[in-house]
């Protein structure tokens, strides 16, 4: 397979990302981005790219990807700055898992900095454990924002029926951090030994039910608001590192047990904004090695080094 990653500039080929959304988020006609505003977007400053399979013809349907964002603010107690807001990215089904979303990203890395703009944000579920991989293992954005109910009731097949709680992710483009996740020959990724084996805790481990459902574990909050797991308290931990355990595959629980999918939606911002409120950042995420029930995030402690 060769994929090319190119910038989108022409009415046809928005008509062609226009089509390629619908396959993404299918359900949801109304919420498609048209090809009149992605059009706007790329002649003003803003980056649409795509990625096209040359081993499709004809060409008009080898478009199997895109991202696209635009110039945003930000607010600072000097005033304001620019950054960029990378509002949507998607990839069909069966080209998934190849790479190509990271291939989208990097392209779009490499368009922001040409453009002087030092910081990217974007907002993603963070229950969906390979688009955490993607955007915080592997290209190494960090997170201390938890959102609820961002977009309100969404209306596409992927997304209905659950709040639609997002984390905002931070991505500094010109850090060595971001760097050296992105530079051809990347640092070795860490798998989640590497952690246990200096000492750091998962504070929510899942257990499996008789049904061989995850669950998650009890959150005890007192009467003064501060919680608890496993009766360890997360109010005033201040360990340099803490790891919290999501489900491997969230949307194959949430598919056939949305009751469940429920629990760990309120599960998890529990945890997030306590530990954010801590002065936890999200570093990183990690699989285990054999193990793919297993997907844990990093959270370290802001005065803790990076």
């Amino acid at each position: 397979m060769s994929i090319d990653i190119r910038l989108l500039e022409t009415h046809d080929e928005m008509l062609a990302v226009e089509k390629l959304e619908l396959s993404v988020w299918p359900g949801s006609e109304i919420d498609v981005v048209p090809d009149h505003v992605l059009l706007t977007v790329a002649h003003n400053g803003g980056v649409v790219l795509g990625a096209f399979d040359e081993d499709v013809q004809p060409e008009s349907e080898s478009l199997v990807g895109f991202v696209f964002g635009f110039p945003g603010l930000y607010f600072t107690p000097d005033g304001p700055r620019p950054k960029h807001c990378s509002h949507m990215m998607g990839v069909l089904p069966d080209y998934r898992n190849l790479g190509i979303g990271f291939a989208l990203k990097r392209a779009q890395w490499q368009m922001v900095r040409h453009q002087g703009l030092d910081r990217v944000t974007w907002t993603y579920d963070p229950l969906i454990s390979r688009n955490a991989y993607l955007n915080i293992g592997k290209l190494g954005s960090v997170c201390n924002i938890y959102m609820r109910e961002v977009y309100g009731n969404m209306r596409d097949s992927l997304n209905k029926g659950l709040p639609s709680d997002r984390f905002q992710v931070d991505w500094w483009v010109n850090t060595p951090r971001v760097v050296s996740h992105l530079r051809k020959r990347a640092r070795r990724p860490l798998v989640l030994d590497d952690y246990l084996s200096g000492g750091f805790d998962v504070i929510n481990p899942i257990t499996i039910d008789e049904d061989g459902w995850p669950n998650p574990m009890q959150i005890d909050i007192d009467s003064a608001g501060q919680f608890s797991v496993q009766g360890i308290s997360l109010e005033g931990v201040k360990k340099s590192m803490v790891l919290v355990e999501i489900p491997p595959d969230f949307m194959s629980l949430k598919a056939v047990n949305a009751e469940l999918a429920l629990e760990w939606r309120l599960h998890t911002r529990t945890l997030f904004e306590a530990l954010f409120s801590q002065g936890y950042l999200i570093t990183d995420f990690v699989h285990q090695p054999g193990d793919p029930s297993r997907s844990v995030y990093v959270l370290t402690h802001g005065e803790s080094t990076l």
